[in-house]
């Protein structure tokens, strides 16, 4: 006899981990007070892991360049080299971006772009990356780098005929803070064949964070949701996001998982074919949070740290889902372009009064972190950002 939904959540509660047989049946139910009662459970266990505390990040995206040699299903936002609205930055232009970050307190830089073939310097892929990274890392020592993908660390491994663990390890003596878990979509080989089916495989995916974890390279986790994935794909994503992070602790590893994000699916503008598949432009926000819920219950203590997408939901949506299980809100997102250019309506940046104004309205206190949970002084960052600005005005 299959367990009540009491005994499933009370499980959950007690820090037991959930089978994939009990987190597929809090995601197939459809009644509503089952679901309410979800979503007591998830914001309880959230209270016990990490308390009432909400955190956020200051942070800048950079998008270096759009040019990109794959054509996944969903993606608005790369182009082939030659097409309209192509772009690749230069060197100055990056760095431009990151100081103007910096005079706006960012205190990370989430750095990712296109798979570029032509991004070389004397023919090696890894030297233009290298580079990349020590301009910006020069100018602002202190400015934590979380970049490049799984995917990209493949495809300069691929592109240079080098070994993941050099790319990763060159990339982080480079300066590389850590590793975006963009890439995953779905954790499954069948979805990822008609969302992206030039991108590294799940195996490859797993090995590659594995790695970076071993290698002293802290990583986020995501999941894309709310296209041709099901229920039980989706919890088969959770499971082997749970198994790595299970892995990296019985392995001793100095860098695990530090956060999961659930990115849902819009549409607006990705390429017809999935658009006509999935039927709509913006995401459903009822399905997105009882998602968010079952993926707090899932993975439970060993990834403590959640967080919505307000430039999927809506500043609005992404503050109903922490009380869906969520601690985080994310980040500033400084010039937000890829989910921007899909069709989402969030915007592309928001303040700190703003995410601190939507975390009051929860009565729940909020604290401003670094992109590793650990929390920081605003008057501390400024201080030490006014300084880093001060010395790219001087003259060398």
């Amino acid at each position: 006899m299959a367990p009540t939904l009491d005994t499933v959540l009370n499980r959950a509660l007690s820090g037991a981990d959930l089978t994939p047989e009990e987190g597929l049946s809090l995601l197939l139910t459809q009644d509503l007070g089952a679901i309410a009662t979800i979503r007591t459970a998830a914001d309880e266990l959230r209270s016990r892991l990490v308390g009432e505390t909400v955190t956020y990040v200051v942070n800048r995206n950079l998008n270096f360049t759009n040019i990109c040699e794959q054509h996944c299903s969903f993606c608005a936002f790369r182009r082939d080299g030659d097409s309209d609205g192509a772009f690749w930055l230069d060197w100055e232009a990056m760095v431009a971006k990151a100081a103007d970050g910096v005079a706006r307190g960012a205190t990370e830089i989430c750095m990712q772009g296109g798979l570029n073939p032509e991004a070389k310097i004397d023919g090696s892929s890894l030297r233009y990356y290298q580079r990349l990274v020590s301009n910006l890392k020069g100018a602002f020592p202190h400015l934590h780098l979380h970049a490049f993908s799984p995917q990209e660390v493949q495809f300069i491994a691929r592109e240079d005929g080098l070994s993941f663990p050099a790319v990763i390890t060159a990339l982080k003596t480079a300066g590389v803070d850590s590793m975006p878990g963009t890439a995953a979509e779905v954790l499954d080989d069948v979805v990822r064949r008609i969302l992206c089916p030039e991108k590294i495989d799940t195996a490859t995916w797993l090995e590659i964070v594995g790695l970076a974890h071993r290698l002293g390279l802290p990583t986020t986790s995501t999941m894309l949701c709310g296209h041709i994935e099901t229920p039980d794909q989706q919890i088969t994503h959770l499971d082997r996001l749970r198994t790595l992070q299970q892995q990296a602790v019985q392995q001793q590893t100095p860098t695990r998982i530090t956060e999961f994000i659930l990115l849902p699916f819009v549409g607006q503008q990705a390429p017809k074919s999935l658009r006509r598949r999935v039927g709509r432009d913006q995401p459903i926000l009822a399905d997105t949070l009882h998602l968010t819920a079952v993926s707090r219950l899932y993975l439970g203590h060993w990834i403590p740290n959640h967080q919505p997408s307000w430039v999927k939901l809506g500043l609005a949506g992404a503050t109903e889902a922490l009380t869906w299980g969520c601690n985080d809100i994310g980040g500033t997102l400084m010039e937000e372009h890829i989910t921007t250019m899909a069709g989402a309506q969030g915007g592309t940046c928001l303040t700190v009064a703003t995410l601190q104004d939507a975390i009051a309205t929860l009565e729940r206190p909020h604290q401003q972190r670094d992109t590793l949970y650990h929390p920081i002084s605003e008057v501390m960052t400024s201080e030490v950002m006014a300084t880093e600005s001060l010395k790219l005005c001087l003259p060398s």
